[in-house]
């Protein structure tokens, strides 16, 4: 079988593989990437020819997907699994664009059980074994400069990642060299003071959002970690570690170096 699968991916990459050019004139302007080495670009470019390959990366609303933003969108999404591998986006088919921020109505049910009817304007949205939704005028602000630690795409990226255990709570599965109590300790530890600083109207370094639950604790830190840092490694270090072993990357280190 592992054969086989094998073979099929050189198959894919052969066959199917981003267009050097193309490649190029996308990946040379996405300041996420500043750092990797030409063997991690190279990487990246395989991981985004899979997902390229395995799912449909459309537009709604009438906007329009030209091969350019396909690729752009395939690259940032696979720039967390650059050291996890493809299999983690086995369980979803679908990246759905949209021309800007999108509204969702919807029905949710509150602790003591009442139903409330709740309206929202989203930049993004993850749904269990469903699509990544984001909006393109988001995707292509945060792709060239944009707010530092923000990335619509790799927040819900993260989710799904925290999803594969079967619910968004903030603690993915874990590598089996990852202590469980350590990160529980150590990210709750950081979500707890930050709750404090805000209730106390105390400012903070990173979007109060993450302060929502766990879950978007960590999307949000996953956010920073990749575009912003020198904010997570001076301010969070602990949470910093955390997020190196489970993505097996070093951001600061590599813009360090850059």
């Amino acid at each position: 079988m592992r054969f086989f699968k094998r073979a099929y991916i050189r198959y894919v990459l052969h066959r199917y593989a981003i267009k050097h050019e193309i490649w190029e004139a996308v990946t040379s302007k996405l300041v996420l990437l500043v750092g990797l080495t030409a063997v991690e670009k190279a990487h990246l470019r395989e991981l985004s020819t899979l997902l390229l390959h395995g799912k449909r990366i459309f537009g709604v609303q009438g906007l329009l997907l030209t091969e350019e933003m396909r690729v752009l969108v395939a690259a940032t999404a696979c720039l967390p699994i650059l050291h996890l591998g493809i299999s983690l986006f086995a369980e979803w088919t679908d990246i759905v664009v949209y021309p800007s921020v999108f509204r969702v109505s919807r029905d949710e049910t509150d602790a003591a059980g009442v139903v409330h009817h709740e309206e929202r304007v989203l930049s993004g949205e993850s749904w269990g074994r469903g699509p990544v939704i984001v909006a393109w005028d988001e995707v292509e602000r945060d792709s060239v400069q944009g707010l530092p630690g923000h990335n619509v795409i790799i927040h819900e990226i993260a989710h799904k990642l925290d999803m594969l255990n079967g619910t968004a709570n903030g603690m993915p599965p874990l590598h089996v060299t990852m202590p469980i109590p350590e990160w529980s300790t150590t990210l709750s530890a950081a979500y707890e003071e930050l709750n404090r600083r805000l209730n106390h109207h105390h400012p903070t370094c990173v979007n109060p959002y993450a302060a929502t639950s766990p879950a978007e604790f960590f999307a949000v830190f996953s956010e920073y970690f990749f575009c912003a840092p020198d904010i997570v490694h001076g301010h969070f270090h602990g949470v910093y570690r955390q997020l190196c072993l489970y993505y097996r990357q070093d951001p600061f280190l590599r813009l360090s170096a850059a």
